[in-house]
């Protein structure tokens, strides 16, 4: 077992499975139930309906410079990143971020953070790549729609299933990397991460607080201080007093993504011949070790996030169908940023959940890749294997796999 700072990579043999058929089945006293879903900006039952829509209303509000928008910042709304299909869900939006690496190998942010801002409320404090920072990279925006089901899942089920994974060697997949990460709103603790890139959080008011700084430039209780223009102090610039989001709004932030439905695959598609041969290929060549179909949340009760959240009925003992670890891994298209953990795994990114993968044409970490053919050969490093058989396949089993991609 090998202890980096903040993280833990698991190395144990064997492949982790977690597949229910049923609909429904019984842990002790606890029902089990699939997760709901749909693109219906409905309430997966966490709040009131009525309550989802005012959280929906805020999520979806633009920001001004009176409220504290920037001084640097990407976005005005959350929606204006994740709103496709509906509120919540994925975009076509990318991000920059830069650095270097330096003498000893290790990576450097560029001035004043990794996150290059595309956005200034003043042409004079405007960001842009130095050109000293040779490690550039584009990030996708993430879907959040059922992101309240993730966040139930305990720490110990994505431990289990790095457990279940091959060690590294001979070009197999590894197990994915567990990265232990605070709870901001939980001084003191930590959890697995699961949200962001790089498994920066394990809480969604952690994830809101941070996107709303860093993203938007709206300091909250969680994230008080105002980030700066390539490091330079612009506080000329803000004249809000911080914290700015005084209505404390990342709490309906999370709250609006507690409650979201998770993306439902597309009924029609997925019943055909052809996507159930090509989901059983899919296992079958290896890319389900990582692209995990089937995943259960922790029972009704249990405390998360330092005992900030307790699981409600509405998310637990439910089985989601993320088509994700949640776990970064080596694949070859890393991008070389460290936001948490060490040099040695700036390659790695999270496995990116496929649920909802046909409502966007964009794929992979970077939004690179354009075509699903493209997203499946792209992989490299631990997946070299699985893009080997994947090669090996016949047309029709690859034209059979993707028309399973296209019902997701």
């Amino acid at each position: 077992m090998r202890v980096h700072r903040v993280f833990l990579v698991l190395c144990c043999a064997g492949v982790a499975l977690f597949v229910m058929a049923a609909t429904e089945a019984v842990r002790g006293q606890d029902v089990v139930t699939q997760a709901p879903t749909g693109f219906d900006n409905q309430t997966n039952g966490f709040i009131t309906q009525a309550k989802f829509d005012e959280d929906k209303a805020v999520f979806e509000e633009r920001d001004t410079i009176a409220k504290g928008l920037g001084p640097v910042y990407n976005a005005q709304s959350c929606a204006e990143c994740h709103q496709n299909p509906v509120t919540g869900g994925i975009s076509q939006v990318t991000e920059m971020r830069a650095g270097h690496l330096d003498s000893a190998g290790n990576f450097v942010d560029a001035p004043g953070g990794s996150l290059i801002h595309d956005r200034a409320i003043d042409a004079a404090i405007q960001e842009y790549v130095p050109y000293g920072e040779k490690i550039r990279a584009l990030r996708a925006s993430t879907n959040t729609l059922g992101a309240g089901f993730v966040e139930a899942i305990s720490a110990q089920t994505l431990i289990d299933i790095a457990n279940g994974q091959p060690a590294r060697s001979g070009g197999l997949i590894g197990p994915g990397d567990i990265i232990w990460v605070p709870v901001p709103e939980a001084p003191g603790s930590v959890s697995v991460g699961r949200f962001g890139w790089k498994n920066q959080h394990a809480s969604l008011l952690g994830f809101s607080g941070d996107a709303y700084l860093n993203e938007i430039g709206i300091t909250n209780r969680l994230f008080p201080l105002e980030n700066t223009s390539l490091g330079e102090m612009i506080a000329a610039y803000d004249t809000v007093p911080d914290p700015e989001d005084t209505d404390n709004d990342i709490d309906r932030f999370a709250e609006f993504m507690r409650a979201t439905k998770a993306p439902p695959r597309d009924a029609a598609l997925a019943v055909t011949a052809d996507a159930r041969a090509g989901e059983a290929i899919f296992t079958q060549i290896g890319c389900n070790i990582c692209h995990v179909s089937s995943i259960q949340t922790a029972p009704t009760g249990t405390t998360l996030n330092g005992g900030t959240f307790t699981v409600p009925p509405a998310l637990g003992d439910k089985i989601i169908h993320p088509y994700s670890d949640f776990l970064p891994h080596d694949v070859g298209t890393g991008d070389n940023i460290v936001q948490n953990g060490e040099t040695a795994i700036r390659d790695h990114v999270r496995t990116v959940p496929l649920w909802g993968l046909r409502t966007h044409s964009r794929h992979m970490h970077d939004g690179a890749s354009l075509t699903l053919r493209d997203a499946i050969v792209r992989h490299g490093g631990e997946a070299a294997y699985v893009t080997a058989n994947y090669r090996a396949l016949t047309a029709i089993q690859k034209e059979q796999i993707l028309a399973f991609l296209d019902s997701l």
